[in-house]
């Protein structure tokens, strides 16, 4: 499993509408095969800074079932208006509590 991270700003004064749209893409992304969950998170401090956590089953899930595909183009023209500049984007692996 591997998590992906995207840093995401948007303009200030959309945040509102950029949760919507959100609401309205999740099926989109949430319904890709290899997609395991998928979670927005608002800053409290920053509150045009949003955080889009989604497991995924590994990154070829990522970037075959969703970047290649017309999802991708479904999402990002449903969330893409609202950003004040292009998410940065990470994969993470868990690194284990113990050596088992």
């Amino acid at each position: 499993m591997v998590l992906e991270v995207a840093l995401i700003d948007i303009t200030p004064g959309s945040e509102d509408a950029f949760a919507a749209a959100y609401r309205t893409g999740h099926p989109i992304l949430a319904g890709t095969p290899g997609c395991r969950s998928v979670r927005m998170t608002r800053g409290i401090e920053s509150a045009s800074r949003f955080v889009l956590l989604v497991e995924w089953d590994d990154v070829e899930a990522h970037e075959k079932n969703f970047r290649a595909t017309e999802r991708f183009q479904q999402w990002r023209d449903l969330i893409g208006p609202y950003f004040a500049n292009p998410p940065l984007v990470e994969h993470y692996v868990d690194v284990p509590a113990d050596e088992s």
